[in-house]
């Protein structure tokens, strides 16, 4: 199965509003060729600062959604047939080594344990991709930085990143906004008042603290910025937070009626 994968040069930064010193700690990580690890809970910023990040610094970014099947050859490469030949294909991760700007591998411990074992001799001062399968070394170039991200929230002890790795990246921790900066986010993503915003942001905060009893994951911004999204559009103040805040987060009857009840008492 192949990697999911799109290269991207943006000629604008993405919108991002930095909530602490990651804009100024990732660029000092790149220019001294430091791999970083970002974590946090989904849906809080992590892909779209990766993404102002390259834009930024004027590189490349190579993205990689990572899932249950993603190996190590769908990183680096494989033989294939074209023709009637076997020709080689550079995977994602071999094209950002050959080419140089960010490689970002989205939820890496979803991958196979395979992948991080390949990025290893990437994370040290060789920073080298070694390709066995056709007897070649590839050295990274300065303008090469490869970005990790996943969700501690999600980590079990069959998908959770050993201490060796987590050791050879640059860690920086990502969480919600305050609740001023994500109204000021959401209406500039949504195009909704920053007045109609707050009681969204309200019940955000709110469901977010059930996380651990009756939800596994909190509202993302992602969320509110659809729910915000479907208000502006004129659909019913109800049916959006349904939609766009409720349904998304559970399939269960019962918690989705408390969640339910929960939203009425604070926006009606």
């Amino acid at each position: 199965m192949k990697a999911a994968l799109h290269a991207v040069t943006a000629p604008a930064l993405p919108a991002y509003v930095a909530s602490g010193n990651e804009c100024a700690l990732f660029e000092h990580a790149w220019r001294h060729q430091l791999p970083v690890l970002l974590k946090g809970p989904t849906g809080c910023g992590k892909t779209r600062f990766v993404a102002h990040m390259a834009a930024r610094l004027g590189l490349p970014l190579h993205t990689v959604a990572c899932h249950d099947d993603l190996t190590a050859a769908d990183l680096t490469g494989r033989y294939l047939l074209r023709g009637g030949d076997t020709v080689w294909s550079d995977g994602p991760l071999t094209r950002a080594v050959r080419e140089g700007g960010i490689c970002y591998l989205d939820e890496v411990v979803e991958a196979r344990k395979d992948v991080t074992v390949v990025l290893h001799p990437l994370t040290d001062d060789r920073r080298i991709l070694p390709l066995e399968r056709i007897g070649e070394e590839l050295a990274a170039p300065n303008s090469f930085m490869l970005v990790v991200s996943y969700n501690p929230g999600y980590q079990t002890l069959l998908k959770a990143l050993k201490p060796s790795t987590r050791q050879r990246f640059v860690a920086i921790e990502f969480s919600f906004l305050p609740p001023e900066q994500e109204i000021a986010v959401v209406a500039a993503e949504s195009g909704l008042s920053p007045e109609r915003v707050r009681p969204l942001v309200g019940l955000a905060g709110r469901l977010r603290a059930l996380k651990g009893h009756d939800l596994e994951e909190g509202v993302s911004t992602r969320l509110v910025v659809y729910c915000a999204t479907l208000i502006a559009a004129g659909m019913p103040l109800a049916d959006a937070v349904l939609a766009g805040m409720i349904e998304p987060l559970t399939d269960d009857a019962d918690v989705k009626a408390a969640l339910l009840d929960v939203a009425r008492a604070m926006i009606g």
